[in-house]
């Protein structure tokens, strides 16, 4: 039973009380008045609850409802109150109140926030089945499916049954729910919103234990909702629960502040209504005061406070160009500062924010003022979140559609795919519960794009490995690497909005990650992913180092394997014929050339011509230092010797493997050399005779496509003297 109360006719943030407990504060805001929840339960026992009349308690409600939905059906909004009292009845809060009030202002906040009818029928039963003898099938055969999964999805595991982890297991149930269902989230912050309102009656103790998975789990779960609204309120409360000292001193801050005549966003505001006014824009100037844990960080941040530092001026207009055109207006008309505007209208945020971020520069004093620019119906978004966008997995319908432009379906979005992704491979409520604040606690997301156009959702500070796993899940074991904006990159390499990230894969399904890559996984599904392969196989080492008996693993020491005699190392001179005939040929080193390069030839000492190709380097070098050319072409003869150098990923059998493709190919090894492994990519130079000269492209397709090999090349020119 949900009866953390003190008193409920407490709006606003919480003061600490000389005792430890929570004191109620003052409303900030400007707003519809809250009802007072003594009064209200009161009604509650005593109201008119007559059949097809609505309830007075329900009033309130009803009000904040209709100014959102003035046509909504209240049928069942009746019913379920009137079923939700029935049920509570005698129950009571520790405050002393009927218990039907917390379901009743849990209501209240949802409405006000915008919530459809649904939403608001589930959450005046929300505690119905967790509390009372109402069951599910009774709230399904009375108010339907979609009321009966909120229900269920917002309603506790039993204590007795799940013992100390019935806490974990609820917020997995909850989750796996609100994948289906965002509204079932929606319900749940509005309940400890409420519950955090009337904290004050509890121990200091489970103060503390409510205030702090609030902090690491619903705080964050609102901002990816997008309601913020609930998130800045949930912010303060925490704040007086956690920081009782730091709390009152910003406290005090604000009050003095407010006292202050000279207000300097008033004296902005009436400026930035005039600039609009003489420009001929339709827009409402209003001033939006901070929180008080955004005055902290201000505070902490800026030092001592200014009057502008209170508070931001907010500009709502009708259309998207319309907040250009004031962005516009501003910037001619007052001294922006430039660093501080951030366009989130063109990239909005992954939570559905959309403004326009800027400030200016005051002319008198230089204080700067943070504006906020958008659309009414931008606005509510911001505010409300996924509440205001009522169910997003209803039928689509044309009134539905948002008029400005915003994504009006934000089902399943990328964090909280990732989130039910991983969760089912937590092995335990424990490991399930610290990775869920440990993923929670990333707060910003990125979007990378793949070769294909698709996109992928990933936290900031993700990396390839991070990708690997997002794209491929278990399969990403297999990955050799990647490249990024079309460059290699390692794995550990960290990844930047906007991004394209090609992933290697190869073609091994019994390949095992690298142990290294668990200190470059940022999110929870690579983590939990890698940990789980590794401890299917504890013996095993990581596959750079490994050692198989088909052959060393690329990354072992630098080896030379010539693979035929001496004289086999040269082409027959017959293959270039030099003019004079007669002289010894030699092709050069540096650059490797075969038919059908474009050639010339230098005369070297000994009577040997040295034969290159054209672009070589060594070529303009010697044209410069006055060398005469020889004419050189290629004879009749195709076979050919060319040195060619290979780029992989270190894994088993990778040599013996690109060994066995070149053999298929025909091609007989000179010699071969392995570097050492640098940041798990490893070089290979292997020089080779080919029987036919039109049989190298053939070949160096066939060492690409050796899983874990992604580049070959003819060797380059060098700086070096013949």
């Amino acid at each position: 039973m949900n009866a953390e109360a003190v008193n409920p006719a407490s709006p606003g943030p919480v003061t600490p009380a000389v005792n430890g407990a929570v004191a109620p504060a003052a409303p900030r805001r400007k707003a519809r008045p809250r009802i007072d929840l003594r009064r209200l339960g009161r009604a509650a026992l005593l109201g008119s609850a007559a059949r097809g009349r609505l309830p007075d308690a329900i009033g309130h409600v009803v009000e904040a409802h209709r100014a959102h939905h003035p046509d909504a059906d209240l049928d069942p909004l009746r019913r379920a109150y009137v079923l939700a009292e029935s049920s509570h009845r005698g129950q009571m809060r520790k405050s002393g109140e009927p218990y039907i009030t917390h379901p009743l202002a849990v209501t209240l906040i949802l409405a006000e926030l915008g919530a459809e009818t649904t939403t608001l029928t589930a959450s005046l039963l929300h505690d119905t089945v967790e509390d009372t003898e109402v069951t599910l099938d009774q709230v399904g055969e009375q108010f339907g499916a979609e009321v009966r999964y909120l229900v269920d999805g917002v309603t506790k595991l039993e204590k007795v049954d799940y013992g100390a982890a019935a806490e974990p297991e609820t917020f997995r149930k909850m989750l796996l729910a609100t994948g289906n269902d965002v509204r079932v989230m929606s319900i749940k912050l509005a309940d400890r919103l409420h519950n955090m309102r009337t904290l004050g009656v509890m121990r200091r103790e489970k103060q503390e234990r409510i205030a702090k998975v609030t902090r690491d789990v619903l705080i964050p779960l609102a901002e990816r909702l997008g309601v913020q609204a609930l998130k800045s309120e949930l912010e303060d409360l925490v704040f007086a629960v956690m920081h009782p000292e730091e709390y009152a001193h910003t406290r005090e801050l604000v009050d003095e502040n407010a006292a202050r005549a000279d207000n300097p966003l008033t004296a902005v505001a009436d400026e930035v209504r005039k600039v609009l006014r003489e420009a001929d824009i339709s827009a409402e100037v209003l001033i939006r005061p901070r929180h008080f844990v955004s005055v902290h960080r201000v505070s902490r941040k800026r030092g001592p406070l200014g009057g502008a530092d209170f508070g931001r001026l907010l500009v709502l207009v009708q259309e998207d160009a319309d907040c250009y055109a004031v962005l516009g207006e501003l910037h001619t008309c007052m001294t922006p500062v430039v660093s501080e505007f951030k366009d989130f209208i063109a990239v909005p945020k992954f939570n559905l924010y959309q403004s326009l971020h800027t400030a200016v520069a005051r002319a008198q004093d230089g204080q700067v003022v943070e504006v906020l620019i958008r659309t009414h119906q931008m606005h509510k978004v911001a505010e409300a979140g996924v509440v205001a966008l009522g169910n997003p997995y209803a039928p689509p319908a044309e009134e539905q559609t948002a008029g400005d432009g915003e994504r009006a379906d934000p089902t399943r979005p990328g964090w909280l795919s990732r989130l039910l992704d991983w969760q089912r491979g937590a092995p335990d409520p424990d490991t399930f519960w610290s990775t869920l604040r440990a993923d929670l606690a990333q707060d910003r997301e990125i979007t990378v794009f793949r070769p294909d156009g698709g996109t992928l959702g990933l936290p900031e500070g993700a990396t390839c490995v991070d990708a690997a796993y997002a794209q491929y899940g278990e399969d990403a074991h297999a990955c050799m690497g990647a490249r990024v904006n079309g460059r290699l990159a390692t794995m550990s390499t960290v990844l930047r909005d906007g991004d394209t990230v090609q992933l290697l894969m190869g073609q091994d399904p019994a390949s095992e990650p690298s142990r290294e890559w668990l200190e470059h996984a940022h999110t929870a599904a690579a983590r939990i992913a890698i940990q789980r392969r590794l401890a299917a196989h504890p013996g095993q080492p990581p596959a750079e180092a490994e050692e198989t008996s088909r052959g060393p693993a690329a990354g072992d020491a630098p080896v030379s394997r010539p693979t035929s005699d001496g004289p086999a190392a040269r082409p027959a001179s017959a293959d270039v014929l030099v003019d004079p005939p007669g002289a010894t040929v030699r092709l050069a080193g540096c650059c490797t050339p075969v038919p059908p390069d474009e050639i010339t030839g230098f005369a070297v000492r000994g009577g040997v011509v040295t034969v290159h190709r054209a672009e070589c380097a060594v070529v303009a070098r010697m044209k410069s230092a006055g060398r005469a050319e020889v004419g050189v072409h290629w004879g009749a003869s195709t076979q050919c010797r060319v040195t060619l150098l290979a780029e992989s990923f270190g894994r088993p059998h990778l040599l013996a493997d690109l060994t066995e493709a070149m053999a298929v190919e025909g091609a007989e090894i000179v010699s071969a050399t392995v570097e050492p492994p640098d940041r798990q990519r490893v070089r290979h130079t292997y020089t080779v005779l080919l029987p036919d000269a039109a049989r190298l492209p053939a070949l160096m397709r066939a060492m690409r496509d050796v899983a874990g090999v992604y580049d070959v090349s003819r060797a380059q020119p060098q700086t070096t003297g013949v």
